[in-house]
């Protein structure tokens, strides 16, 4: 798709200039795409990427149309949050620069009423806002739609999805039939469809490739890590590239409020975003990061779209998220404009799954990276240590210390003074370093290829298929495999016995839907030891009992205790043969069947005796009533349909 030149798309000399002192040149192709008809007067639908520049695509012809003289809204942009409508009122502010007597105005929920009502009182030509805050000025009468030439929905998927659709229909009938009618989405499902077929008139479709088209520019690696582990391996990795100025994603509000706190502690200049916080609070942590006040911006998904920041170096996902295309607007912060950037995803176990779409998605299966050793951020630290002090040494920019030298060097060579300096400068400048479990891994782990996720049902296990299949189309088993069967876990074919083993419990089972499966995922994947040191597994309706190598009982318990299993945050405990276990438990609650004799642990339905019948007659003369034999038993003939008259 071809670029133009902005002074080929027919723009005022105004408009031009405004471009100029912004700093653009040529369009992007967007902007080179939409501008045109747009400026034509016709509809249209348009379709590209965060970042490409799509705000002055439909900013600029909504600039041109506005009547300067005429003191009421001419244009009604909507957006879906506040932070895209005061990112676009800023954009649309730059553009109209030069253009005399247009205003803009931002109305948004989270802001005050009065203050808006002023605003509009004013006669904004421009009114950039979310939908549930435009529907109220609508009712209040403070806001008055006859004039409206131009009606902008920007992320118009986006706003349906949060539930606007209402508010949008609405919107869209109040403006004149005349207005022209401007439609962004990244896509186009059923409901948005209709919106086009009811709402535009022979709109023009203008489409950019997928929003994964800039990922190419974007330097993206992931680092396989402990849950626990997560925050010391981020600040590992923040003191490893030098950061200066970044984005950290975290999943929940929660997180990153705990995380937000962690790093402050530990002496970063970070800020937190997020939705909990009062519409003042973000724009002043904002307005605090775009002035790099302060380096890193720890923010849930609130801010990954709509989020305007320049020169950012790097992005965290701290947690991926669950939709793919979350992951690419978060990294699309950083390498906009044709810049270079980097992105670092921090993965663990429970979101290995998330990492497989994403590659997916992205058709791109971008690298493991190690977590940084201890020594190795040691030497990076010494590194720039160095070249700083060499750095002031040639620019001369230091006072003179030759007394204080000379008393240094009267009992101590150079080379002792030297090191004692920069030992203390270094010992300034570095922060503390805790040590986690990645810094013991055993070195077939560490060393482990790359998994493959390009598999259409791969992962981290084989796919599994019919062996006659795979050996016809060449599939990388040419001999057909046994099944697998279930006495792997039984301990039959496991090294771990009675004598080698011990016993640990976990305080799920059953009823929590756990699997033998499930156990030997969490204990090899959480301990990082081989599947070899786990023996026999027993699921109790409560409980979990697992046997595991004595040797690595300690190093196994402290894994598990705390990980998460079925969706749960388990504990774990040393336990006791499931014999011994059996012989302490309570006796079987009178209201249930009776345990089998022969059984008294339990276990499957089909260990428990039947329970006896009900009594059909009366007891007999001195028994006592057994419980429960207040209900009436369900009699063998149907009763009559009026049975409750009776």
């Amino acid at each position: 798709m071809s670029q133009k030149l902005f002074s080929e798309l027919g723009l005022s000399p105004e408009l031009l200039k405004a471009v100029e002192k912004m700093g653009f040149e040529s369009a992007s192709p967007i902007q080179s795409e939409a501008i045109p008809p747009l400026m034509e007067g016709r509809d249209m639908i348009g379709q590209s990427q965060t970042g490409s520049g799509k705000t002055a695509a439909f900013g600029i012809p909504a600039v041109e149309c506005v009547d300067a003289t005429l003191a009421e809204p001419q244009v009604l942009i909507m957006c879906p949050t506040r932070e895209l409508a005061s990112q676009v009122a800023e954009e649309i502010a730059k553009l109209a620069a030069f253009k005399r007597g247009v205003r803009e105005l931002p109305i948004y929920g989270g802001a005050s009423y009065d203050r808006q009502f002023r605003g509009l009182k004013a006669g904004p030509q421009i009114v950039i806002g979310t939908p549930g805050r435009v529907v109220d000025h609508l009712g209040n009468g403070a806001l008055r739609l006859d004039a409206v030439k131009m009606v902008i929905l920007d992320e118009a998927d986006r706003m349906v999805d949060m539930g606007f659709k209402e508010e949008l229909d609405q919107i869209l009938q109040a403006v004149p039939d005349t207005r022209q009618t401007v439609l962004f989405s990244a896509t186009i499902p059923m409901h948005i469809q209709k919106m086009i077929e009811k709402f535009t008139k022979d709109p023009v479709r203008v489409r950019i490739e997928s929003t994964v088209a800039n990922i190419p520019s974007i330097e993206q690696s992931y680092v396989e890590v402990d849950y626990r582990s997560k925050t010391e391996v981020l600040c590992r990795l923040l003191d490893l590239h030098d950061v200066k100025y970044g984005i950290i994603f975290g999943f929940t509000k929660i997180q990153v409020d705990e995380l937000t706190d962690a790093l402050v502690a530990r002496g970063y200049a970070a800020d937190k975003l997020h939705g909990d916080m009062t519409q003042m609070m973000r724009e002043r942590v904002m307005k605090r990061f775009r002035e790099h006040k302060i380096d890193l911006l720890v923010a849930t998904d609130v801010a990954a779209r709509g989020l305007d920041v320049d020169d950012l170096e790097i992005v965290f996902n701290y947690e991926l998220p669950h939709d793919p295309e979350d992951y690419v607007h978060r990294i699309g912060r950083t390498g906009r404009a044709g810049k270079s950037g980097k992105a670092i995803t921090l993965v663990s176990g429970r979101e290995y799954g998330r990492l497989q779409q994403v590659f997916r998605f992205t058709k791109n299966q971008f690298p493991r990276v190690k977590v940084p050793k201890v020594d190795e951020l040691e030497q990076k630290h010494a590194n720039r240590l160095v070249e700083s002090v060499r750095g002031t040494l040639e620019s001369k920019d230091y006072k003179a210390q030759d007394e204080l030298v000379d008393s240094l060097l009267e009992n101590s060579t150079p080379t002792e003074v030297i090191s004692a300096l920069l030992h203390m400068l270094a010992e300034e400048k570095v922060r503390p370093v805790e040590r986690i479990k990645e810094d013991n891994v055993r070195p077939e782990y560490a060393e482990r290829p790359q998994r493959d996720f390009r598999e259409p049902r791969g992962g981290f296990h084989e796919q599994r298929s019919d062996p006659r299949e795979q050996q016809q189309r060449g599939g990388f088993n040419e001999q057909p495999r046994a099944p697998r069967e279930r006495r792997e876990f039984s301990g039959e074919t496991s090294p771990v016995n009675d004598q080698t083993g011990a016993w640990i419990r976990i305080n799920v089972g059953r009823n929590a839907g756990v699997l033998p499966g499930d156990v030997v995922g969490c204990v090899a994947g959480e301990s990082g030891l081989d599947r070899s040191v786990i023996g026999r597994i027993e699921i109790l309706p409560t409980i979990t009992l697992a046997q595991v190598s004595a040797e690595h009982f300690e190093q196994i318990l402290q894994a598990v205790d705390g990980a998460r299993l079925k969706n749960r945050r388990v504990s774990a405990s040393p336990g006791q043969p499931p014999q011994a276990q059996a012989d302490r438990r309570p006796p079987p609650f009178l209201g249930g069947g009776f345990r089998d004799e022969g059984n008294p642990a339990g276990g499957d339905r089909g260990n428990f005796a039947a329970p006896p019948p009900f009594r059909t007659g009366p007891p007999a003369a001195g028994a006592r009533r057994p419980f429960g034999s207040g209900f009436r038993p369900r009699p063998a003939t149907p009763r009559p349909e009026r049975d409750f008259e009776d």
